[in-house]
């Protein structure tokens, strides 16, 4: 299809509408701005808290008691640097995914940017492209557009000279010449074309189990740090004295840290995908994949590499092999924009006759034809041959079958003098079969292990394509998919939405001859199972099932309109990073739970210490130092380097109430031994200072023993870390000037007896109390209840 005649806007016409700012200019970044990395690090509901507590710490107190600022500080800047990071590797990875649009200016087509359109700009789409902007159609080239991400209807609609189309659909058959009616944020559906490149940490199962731990903490901080004041202002009377005893108490109840490890660990995922050539185009996404335990993947151009090579040509019965030559070179010149099957066709047979065109029906993948109808009254149609033959000649059909059983792409030409049918989806009648083409495939060499790692990590492979059941069959048992030797042709599945459908669905594993729209539903019938489904995919047909899916997946050579909406693009097209990407993402969530385990403890235990010290109205057991102390030495330090360890563990849904049936516990117990300690210390000993220290020491010791049960069993480099973690506490404790910047002492042998003692029975009470909870939580506290699918 040409342009018409169109020319297009000249020039000096196009500068002009760029001073009137009449771009294509949409905000699509990837990336957050570097205004809203600084104010999610910066201006947040606990920074707030700690910046008053700070205040009060610095009027009322000592430096040293100020310590837990300079740690907030500290957090915000890792923060910042770890997200700018990957923000500078997000944006320049998505360079390479911006999509192009061939443009008519001047009269000559060039390829530019999509964000350089400017308005009355004449384009022409083809097939795969998603629409840049609002337009008219000018010249039409049987082009098809599917509008289902901003209308919701399934159906393909065939579009004409001067009907509008609209940004956000993309082209599933044909092309068209269009002219631009609005840009930028004029456009009907700009909030479509970019919603798959947000960066949100939003919509995310982890971050929503720390949300809601976070309210909790909010709306007990202020109850609890009430209590502690009117306690602390009795106790001794002094202002000063009260409010940074406060302080110690509020400081301890908030999870310092947590919401940082999180997203610096997801921002660091992103930077080490982004150096496999994986883009990650919604943050979430890393998480997602993790849960994921079905992949849906498409032959060609997953399990294959895309190239098609034609391998035979067979010309029926007594039709001339010639004559079938001359027809096939015909067929692949009458199409403006073939696909690769066509293009292999044109390579095979370059010497076109020179055929006029009357009528022109592109190939889509819902009706697995194209057609043509040439001046000479004869109409040639090419296509799947069980589609072309519409069930007569059957014995011919099982014949190719057989052949596409070898793994070969087979395709069906037939000819008749009947004109093509006003429906497009239609076959025109009379059709003679001429001869046959078969297609040679090449499977990409790392697809077999790929699909092994898969199978090991217990994620089922589902292989879901729109060729032949018998080639894609053969082609699923190469690369060693499970059950592929029950492959399903998808005509015979029952009708979307049914039970019969759904189960057929869950229980096979291999699909052929699928509609884009059966995808979809197949996608659909797996979530409804309980499943987390991942979709691959590189071509237009796939875009439906990208988008429905919980995590789409798209080739870096793919169609534009499959880039756009999937949340994760493999620039270099390689099936074998999608490993590294599952393991990323399960490294992320695995060691998130067990860091958010650390500072949940750590909550429980300071607002359980918090009540019962201002219920009986003592001086609080630890200054903000002590605090900073014991939470940087059995919190902070090992939740950072945990953060970062890999790890294979599958991930489960139910992390919130694993984390409460760990943390609460681990709490009770830690909150129970300070208490114990600090008690019997005022008892036997009257110096303050001998009290938090031995404290303090006891926190330390038995939060060593949490950090012990949350990672056992115990490998060399977890001994080596949790033991370097205790040197570092004795060495401040032995140290004069350690002793003096944390206002410690040395305990005297009758309190150092009553520590170890504590310590010991809160450790054995501990391992017995978190597997009493592990095997009979759930009949006593139902809420902690964990069934064997972890919810």
């Amino acid at each position: 299809m040409g342009t018409g005649g169109v020319t297009g806007l000249t020039s000096t016409e196009v500068r002009a509408r760029i001073s009137d700012g009449k771009v294509n200019v949409v905000d699509s970044r990837v990336s957050r701005s570097v205004s809203s990395i600084l104010r999610e690090n910066l201006l947040t509901r606990f920074n707030a808290i700690m910046s008053v507590m700070l205040v009060i710490v610095l009027i009322f107190g000592h430096l040293p008691d100020a310590l837990f600022g300079f740690v907030m500080v500290a957090n915000a800047v890792i923060g910042i640097v770890q997200e700018l990071r990957a923000k500078r590797t997000l944006d320049k990875l998505s360079v390479l995914v911006e999509p192009n649009v061939t443009v008519v200016r001047d009269g000559v087509d060039e390829e530019i940017p999509t964000d350089q359109i400017v308005l009355d700009d004449v384009i022409v789409i083809v097939t795969g492209d998603q629409v840049p902007a609002d337009g008219i159609v000018l010249v039409a080239g049987s082009v098809q557009v599917d509008e289902s991400l901003l209308t919701g209807e399934a159906d393909p609609v065939h579009k004409e000279v001067g009907d509008s189309i609209l940004s956000g659909s993309f082209v599933v058959a044909g092309s068209a010449t269009v002219e631009i009616t609005a840009v930028g944020d004029d456009a009907y559906a700009q909030h479509l074309a970019s919603e798959a490149r947000e960066f949100t940490l939003a919509k995310s199962e982890l971050m929503a189990g720390i949300d809601q731990i976070l309210r909790i903490v909010t709306w007990l901080l202020v109850p609890i740090g009430g209590l502690l004041l009117w306690s602390q202002l009795t106790a001794d009377g002094s202002l000063g004295e009260a409010m940074v005893s406060t302080v110690a108490g509020v400081v301890g109840m908030v999870p310092q840290g947590l919401v940082l490890l999180v997203s610096m660990a997801m921002a660091v995922a992103v930077i080490r995908l982004g150096k496999r050539r994986a883009l990650v185009q919604e943050l979430p996404a890393v998480e997602t994949l993790a849960r994921v335990d079905i992949v849906c993947v498409d032959k060609t151009g997953t399990l294959t590499t895309g190239l098609i090579r034609h391998r035979e040509t067979v010309a029926l019965g007594d039709h001339d092999s010639e004559q079938f030559a001359e027809a096939l070179a015909a067929l692949a010149a009458a199409d403006p924009h073939p696909n690769p099957t066509l293009s292999g066709i044109a390579q095979a047979y370059p010497n076109d006759p020179g055929w006029t065109v009357d009528r022109f029906v592109p190939f889509s993948s819902a009706k697995k034809f194209s057609a043509v109808r040439f001046t000479n009254g004869r109409t040639w149609v090419i296509g799947a041959p069980e589609i072309v033959l519409d069930g007569e000649a059957l014995e011919l059909v099982e014949r190719l079958n057989a052949t596409a059983a070898t793994g070969d792409r087979v395709l069906l030409v037939a000819v008749t003098d009947v004109p093509l049918p006003s429906d497009e989806g239609d076959l025109p009648e009379g059709l003679e079969p001429f001869g046959y083409l078969t297609f040679a495939e090449e499977i990409r060499s790392d697809a077999a292990d790929t699909v092994g790692y898969f199978v090991g990590q217990h994620v089922t492979p589902k292989v879901i394509s729109g060729d032949a059941a018998s080639t894609v069959g053969a082609i699923a048992a190469i690369v060693g998919i499970p059950n592929a030797d029950r492959t399903v042709d998808a005509r015979t599945l029952p009708d979307p939405g049914t039970a019969d459908f759904d189960a057929a669905i869950n229980e096979d594993a291999v699909f052929g001859r699928v509609t884009p729209d059966q995808k979809r539903s197949m996608v659909t019938a797996l979530q409804g199972a309980g499943h987390t489904v991942a979709m691959t995919g590189d071509g237009v047909n796939d875009v439906l099932a990208l988008k429905r899916a919980d995590i789409g997946i798209a080739m870096g050579a793919g169609a534009p309109a499959t880039k756009a909406v999937a949340q994760i693009v493999l620039l270099d097209n390689e099936f074998s990073a999608l490993p590294f990407v599952v393991a990323e993402g399960r490294r992320v969530i695995a060691n998130m739970e067990r860091v958010a385990s650390l500072f949940v403890t750590k909550t429980v235990y300071a607002a359980i210490l918090a009540v019962a010290i201002g219920f009986v109205g003592w001086a609080f057991p630890l200054l903000p130092r002590h605090l900073t102390l014991i939470g940087s030495l059995t919190i902070g330090i090992p939740a950072f380097f945990l953060s970062f360890e890999s790890t294979e563990e599958p991930v489960r849904p139910g992390a919130f109430r694993r984390i409460m049936r760990f943390a609460i516990p681990s709490g009770v117990v830690a909150a129970g031994a300070a208490y114990g300690v600090y008690s019997a210390t005022r008892a036997i000993h009257a110096d303050l200072s001998v009290a938090r220290t031995a404290t303090t020491i006891t926190m330390v010791l038995v939060g060593m023993w949490v950090l012990v049960e949350l990672v056992s069993p115990l490998t060399p480099k977890r001994a080596a870390l949790i033991g370097s973690l205790v040197g570092a506490f004795v060495l401040i404790l032995v140290l004069p000037l350690g002793r003096t910047f944390f206002d410690l002492v040395i305990p005297p042998l009758n309190v150092s007896a009553v520590v170890i003692a504590v310590s010991v029975i809160a450790a054995v009470i501990l391992r017995v109390l978190l597997r009493v909870v592990d095997h009979h939580g759930g009949r006593w506290v139902p809420w902690l209840r964990v069934d064997e699918e972890g919810t």
